[in-house]
């Protein structure tokens, strides 16, 4: 096919909060990574093998032998408020990315986008694959205003504009569709123009946000899947086989240009799966759009050869807010003035430093939430579950519990939900209704 080219106010709310720190850039390294930031879909950890899936990853496995495995990070439940916090890196309550309805209120003109951020401290940018729940993608200048130089995306925001995401996909590349795709497999279109999206910019820095479709539904066969093949569960297998393929010719390529030691891999899903799997052969609690530990623990793994430790593998728990303070500070970026920011960078840890790792994770999905600690985790009707069983199982704690380390564990997360106040933020009451939202879409339509 044809080449490709063509106010920091987040300190009056961290201090005192429990877990975080104030989000600042440390000082420049000796040169800044590229970093490639891959964002699978539907994918939690029972899909990997090295966090002990029913399914083979070599190429996965092997970035996670010789970098790092986080064994606790959590997305939001559903794609589209995690999208949010991956961008933005800050709470659903603040953006108003509730649920996957209420991408629009994610846009460039209220949030300063991670790919802005990088492209002021002097990266190319990039971004292949779904960007769907989000607003204001269709046109170059759309994807400029998020900081994307370039793109190559399904998913945009009009009804009109959606299409297939696999066979015969309809993809948007730099403001035009891609035309002569009949026959096609669309995950093959997003590497072949990440490859040259490297190629180019081999020099660095750059940055690649590369959210594939794989493995969200409908399962369909894949080019490696046997002829005929219908059987959901072979098709699920083949789909996951195909990710990981597409992953290890991602760093096989990085090596040819000899970028490997230049360049950050991290690789992670947007929510739990999307029904019940085992991890280590027991039975994963919830799945995906659930606030169960299944619904947002997800995969992490991160490999920087020459400075991540091979073979490390870290219990720190990292919420999904806090790529956007990572990745500025790995960039020596100067992060966006007066915007509530609630990432806690991980940079320390990539590095093979201890760091100051988060002492909880804030996850949220439309009214609900919960703070989760090491070991424990308090919802937003006062819940206590008592987490030592996780992923497999959450025990109730009543509310009259004397265990002293229940109890103690009960007042660190009701400061933490006391201080972030999320009901005091955007909620599903004050978002726009749906007739309100297809109304401003109307209007921005008429207005291009």
């Amino acid at each position: 096919m044809k080449t490709f080219a063509t106010t920091c106010s987040i300190a009056a709310l961290a201090l005192g909060l429990a877990g975080v720190v104030p989000v600042t850039a440390s000082a420049a390294p000796a040169s800044k990574p590229n970093i490639i930031f891959i964002l699978a879909d539907d994918y939690g950890i029972p899909g990997v093998g090295c966090y002990g899936g029913e399914f083979k990853t070599p190429n996965l496995d092997g970035l996670a032998a010789g970098g790092i495995r986080f064994e606790r990070a959590f997305s939001a439940p559903l794609c589209g408020p995690t999208r949010s916090l991956c961008m933005t890196g800050r709470y659903i309550f603040r953006t108003g990315v509730l649920d996957n309805t209420l991408g629009g209120m994610a846009n460039p003109q209220k949030e300063v986008g991670i790919a802005k951020t990088l492209k002021q401290a002097g990266y190319a940018t990039a971004v292949a694959g779904k960007w769907r729940q989000l607003s204001h993608f269709t046109t170059r200048t759309d994807g400029e205003a998020w900081g994307f130089d370039e793109f190559m995306i399904w998913g945009v925001s009009f009804e009109r504009d959606k299409g297939e995401r696999y066979w015969d996909p309809r993809y948007n590349h730099n403001g035009q569709f891609l035309e002569d795709t009949k026959g096609k497999y669309g995950p093959d279109l997003l590497h072949e123009f990440a490859v040259d999206f490297i190629r180019r910019h081999r020099e660095g820095p750059f940055f690649l946000y590369y959210p594939m479709p794989l493995i969200h539904a409908p399962i369909l066969r894949t080019p490696d899947s046997a002829p005929g093949v219908t059987d959901q569960k072979r098709l699920y297998a083949d789909n996951i086989a195909y990710l990981d393929k597409l992953v290890g010719k991602l760093v096989a390529e990085l090596e040819r240009l000899k970028l490997r030691e230049k360049t950050l891999i991290v690789f992670t899903g947007d929510n739990g799966s999307v029904r019940e799997q085992s991890v280590g052969g027991r039975k994963v609690d919830g799945d995906k759009s659930t606030l169960k530990e299944g619904g947002s623990r997800v995969p992490l793994i991160a490999n920087w050869p020459g400075t991540t430790p091979a073979g490390r593998v870290l219990p720190d728990l990292v919420d999904f807010s806090d790529f956007y303070s990572t990745f500025s500070e790995l960039a020596s970026a100067t992060l966006p003035p007066a915007v509530t920011l609630d990432g806690h960078s991980f940079a320390p840890q990539l590095r093979g430093e201890k760091g100051s790792p988060r002492e909880w994770v804030f996850i949220q999905l439309r009214d609900q939430w919960y703070a989760r600690s090491d070991r424990w985790k308090l919802n937003q009707s006062g819940e206590l579950f008592d987490m030592s069983d996780a992923p497999y199982a959450e025990k109730p704690v009543a509310a009259d519990s004397t265990n002293a380390n229940a109890r103690a564990a009960r007042q660190r997360l009701q400061t933490v939900l006391g201080k972030l106040n999320p009901a005091g933020g955007i909620t599903m009451q004050t978002a726009p209704s749906r007739a309100e939202k297809k109304a401003a879409k109307r209007e921005e339509r008429r207005t291009r």
